[in-house]
């Protein structure tokens, strides 16, 4: 299995960088939010100065979006979403303690960052402009269809895993209770993403050590260096 985005994503989107990490021995049974306060504590003192949307990894997301076509505040990339709930509500709701952990650090780094069971994906995960054939699950559990063209992370068996990019995931591949193996992608575009990236990508690593006991596999990706490898 292999992840990757396609040939006009880098092409479109030049200032683009994308960290991946894969991860297995992963279980539900994890301590929780106390171990990831100083991640909250991060965004928390980043939002006293401004809201979300002055900070410059949500303002490189927004242009994307409106050169997407997409109005930026009607579609948030799903950092800019998360920043906005903890400065309204304080803190973030339990979900999983793997996606609590990738919840956390795209605050704290105001990256949007995505979780993925690998056993919902079919082949191959590719973020790339959809054919409009894709199929579509939300957590609703109503069907949907992608539009030809929108930016959709696409599996072998034609199905979108998210949609709009960054802007909100499929409940088909969320990670639940029995997730063993995990594929998180962490991306970004402002002037610093590549070495920010890198060192999400370093944070994350520790975590999973420390949590889970297992040592994940990772990569920083740019338009030289497309592809990972699960």
């Amino acid at each position: 299995m292999r992840f990757s985005h396609s040939l006009d994503i880098w092409t479109d989107f030049p200032e683009l960088a994308a960290g991946v990490v894969f991860a297995d021995g992963v279980t539900a049974e994890a301590p929780g939010a106390q171990r990831l306060e100083r991640f909250y504590e991060i965004a928390r003192n980043r939002l006293k100065g401004q809201p979300e949307g002055g900070l410059p990894e949500v303002q490189a997301w927004r242009r994307a979006f409106s050169r997407m076509g997409l109005k930026p505040t009607q579609y948030r990339s799903a950092a800019e979403s998360l920043l906005r709930r903890l400065r309204i509500e304080g803190s973030l709701p339990q979900v999983h303690p793997m996606v609590d952990l990738c919840n956390a650090v795209s605050v704290a780094f105001a990256v949007p960052v995505a979780a993925f069971d690998v056993s919902r994906i079919k082949d191959f995960l590719e973020v790339r402009k959809a054919s409009g054939s894709e199929e579509y699950l939300p957590f609703s559990g109503e069907s949907e269809t992608p539009q030809a063209g929108e930016i959709v992370f696409a599996d072998g068996a034609g199905r979108a895993h998210a949609r709009r990019w960054t802007h909100r995931q499929s409940g088909y591949s969320a990670v639940r209770a029995g997730t063993s193996a995990v594929l998180i992608v962490a991306e970004a575009m402002h002037p610093s993403a590549r070495t920010d990236v890198g060192r999400l990508v370093t944070m994350l690593t520790e975590q999973i050590v420390a949590v889970w006991s297992r040592k994940p596999k990772t990569g920083v990706l740019s338009s030289s260096a497309p592809r990972f490898e699960l």
